[in-house]
Parts: C-alpha cells; sequence; structure tokens
C-alpha cells in the first residue's frame, strides 16, 4: 500500500512539473492586471494644451497592444516624482515625460533609467542628467524664428517700441524660443527698426548677435510670465504703467505662447494710448484662434499635437517591439545629446486659419464664430 501511494505521489509531482514547464502562459494575478506598459506624465490639467493631449494619447493608443496611464503633475516638481515612482511600481517599459521644470525632472528620470526603463522627454528637454534616451520636440528654435520674422514683416520705418516677453526660466523651451527670436529680431534692433522698451538686460545686451544662456537668462529673468496668464497681464500692466507717452502708439510684442499674448493684448488693448498693436503667440489654442478672428491677436505657431503624439507613441511602440526609434536630429541637454525626432510648425493668420486648422481636421468650424 505505501508502495502505491509513493507512486502516485510521485505521479502528481511529475505531472506538475511538466505542467509548469510546457510554456503554457500563467494565469494573471490582480497585480499583473496593475501592470502599465507605457507611462505618461504631462505638466498640468489647468491649461487647454495638455488636456487636448491626454485626448490624443489615448487614441494614438487605441490601435496598439499595449497599456498606458497618463498623470498630471500640477505644476509640482515633487508631484511629477512621484508620479513618475508611481508608473515604475507599475512596471513600465516606457516613460513619457513632459517636465513642469526640466532641470529638476533629472531625479524622476533617473529613477527610471535605474529600472531599465527608457525615457522619451516629450517637448520640453529634460536638462542635466545622461538618463535622456530620447526627445520629442518641435523645433523650438523656428518657433521663435517664426513669431520674430512676423513682427519684422509687419514694421515701416525706425523707433517701433518693442515689448519683449518669454515663458518659465525653468523650461528649457523658453530659452529656445527666446533665442529664435532674437536671431531674427536683433539685427532689427540694431538698425534701429525696433527699440527695446520694457528689459533694460536686453537693451544692454542688444549689440550681440548671439547670447550666451546666461546672458537670456538674465533677459528671460525680467520679462518672464511663467508661462502663467496672470502674471503675463499683470507685467504687461506695469509696463505700460511705467512707459511713456513714445513708448506706446502702434506697438510690437513678442509673447511666448497664445495664454500669455492673449493676456497681454487684453492689458495693451485696454491702454488708450496704445494706437495698434501686433503680438505673436503659439499652441493655436481655441480661444487665441477666435482671437485672431476677431483681430485681438495677430498670429499663432500652429504646432499639430496630432504628429508629436504620433511621434512619440511611435517611439515608444518600437522601444517595446525592440526596435531603434527613428530620429532627425539632437539637442544637448548640458549633459549629453539626446537624438531627436523634429516636427515642422505652422504660422497662423486671419487669412489661413480656415485652411491650416479647420480644412486639416485639428478643429471644427462650429468652434469658432466670424470664420471666413
Amino acid at each position: 500500500m505505501r508502495k502505491i501511494l509513493a507512486l502516485l505521489l510521485a505521479f502528481v509531482m511529475l505531472f506538475a512539473m511538466t505542467a509548469c514547464s510546457s510554456g503554457t502562459p500563467a494565469a494573471t494575478t490582480p497585480e499583473d492586471s496593475n501592470k502599465v506598459d507605457v507611462g505618461i506624465v504631462l505638466p498640468t490639467k489647468d491649461e487647454p494644451r495638455w488636456v487636448q493631449d491626454e485626448t490624443r494619447f489615448m487614441e494614438a493608443l487605441k490601435s496598439t497592444d499595449y497599456s498606458v496611464e497618463i498623470l498630471f503633475s500640477q505644476g509640482s516638481s515633487a508631484k511629477e516624482k512621484e508620479n513618475v515612482d508611481a508608473l515604475i511600481a507599475k512596471g513600465i517599459k516606457v516613460l513619457i515625460i513632459c517636465p513642469h521644470d526640466g532641470g529638476a525632472a533629472a531625479a524622476a528620470v533617473e529613477a527610471a533609467k535605474k529600472e531599465g526603463i527608457k525615457v522619451i522627454a516629450y517637448d520640453r528637454l529634460i536638462t542635466g542628467t545622461d538618463a535622456v534616451d530620447y526627445y520629442v520636440t518641435f523645433d523650438s528654435i523656428a518657433v521663435g524664428e517664426a513669431q520674430a520674422k512676423y513682427l519684422v514683416d509687419q514694421t515701416t520705418g525706425t523707433g517701433n517700441p518693442l515689448y519683449l516677453y518669454a515663458g518659465a526660466a525653468s523650461d528649457n523651451n523658453a530659452f529656445l524660443f527666446f533665442e529664435g527670436a532674437w536671431n531674427v529680431l536683433q539685427p532689427k534692433i540694431a538698425d534701429g527698426t525696433f527699440v527695446i522698451k520694457n528689459s533694460s538686460e536686453a537693451v544692454a545686451l542688444q549689440g550681440k548677435a548671439k547670447l550666451t544662456r546666461d546672458e537670456m537668462g538674465k533677459i528671460i529673468g525680467q520679462i518672464t510670465t511663467n508661462w502663467d496668464f496672470n502674471e503675463a497681464k499683470n507685467k504687461a500692466e506695469a509696463h505700460l504703467t511705467s512707459a511713456k507717452a513714445e513708448d506706446k502708439g502702434n506697438v510690437f510684442i513678442l509673447a511666448p505662447n497664445d495664454g500669455t499674448a492673449r493676456a497681454i493684448a487684453d492689458a495693451f488693448a485696454a491702454d488708450p494710448a496704445v494706437t495698434s498693436y501686433k503680438v505673436t503667440g503659439q499652441d493655436a489654442e481655441k480661444a487665441s484662434v477666435q482671437y485672431i478672428i476677431d483681430g485681438k491677436q495677430s498670429m499663432t505657431v500652429f504646432k499639430d499635437v496630432r504628429t508629436l503624439v504620433k511621434d512619440s507613441i511611435g517611439m515608444a511602440v518600437a522601444i517595446l517591439g525592440g526596435k531603434q526609434p527613428q530620429t532627425t536630429g539632437s539637442y544637448n541637454n548640458g549633459k549629453v545629446d539626446v537624438k531627436a525626432k523634429q516636427t515642422e510648425v505652422i504660422v497662423v493668420k486671419s487669412d489661413n486659419v480656415k485652411s491650416a486648422l479647420v480644412d486639416s481636421g485639428y478643429y471644427p468650424a462650429s468652434d469658432f464664430t466670424g470664420l471666413k
């Protein structure tokens, strides 16, 4: 009897070992069901741009077999680090992150890199670390150049009042936008076409065609909006309050993005001594497109987020499939040259709103009034 029982026990153990080694997938545990392939961290839900990005990321990933989780950092580097840690705990293999602060985000991506996670910087470069594998971006210098070229093309004569504004000093893109704008504006400042009215640092450096990062930082420190509507409006109002009559009239304004452009435009429009103004923007936000149609904002630089999202997901899918993502250039982040995929930009004015934004399917015509 003992021999029979021993034989039966041996048979059961052999069957169990064979089943385990047969290659049949193990049942998914509750922990496994929480696993995420691609983690995405965006800077805030308080700006329309990033909410739109969230929707487009979800739509782009529907056509893949990979799972995704999108978290928002709400303008906090500490929250951003918490978000990355939470995604690491869920076993992500690829992290797509648009940092709130490019320098402060280094700690978060270094934690991801230690776990073997591939890191894609999205729209904003993460600086001062070698833990960034790829960068998906619009050509930020080209954005600034397009904004400045628009202003130059609108001028006649000399002595035109020029007001400069910039994004957040914590955002590497703010420097790239300003660098591009300075490339085009500086020769026209040097020859007297423009006269800078709101930055003593820019006036002191107006003879230099190329600025160092520290020099740009001094200027941006005076004219930063921190990408904030209220801060932009308050700064513009303060500049107008201190401006002399000859500093107004027909003015030209370099505004870094659409949110700040609307705020600055409102401030200048409310000043009776401002005869007219030309103001730049970027992102083609719906509210600013309506402003352009209504003649309240002069232009915006359209960065088709659909393409940027598509490029990001394409990179992630290539990585998950064991392939090398396609790149078109590189950006030095102060530590390494980060391979990048660049997307072209389009200037949108009142005469091409419909063709650029409606006919392309980016927005429905019903979103706007007075569209021609």
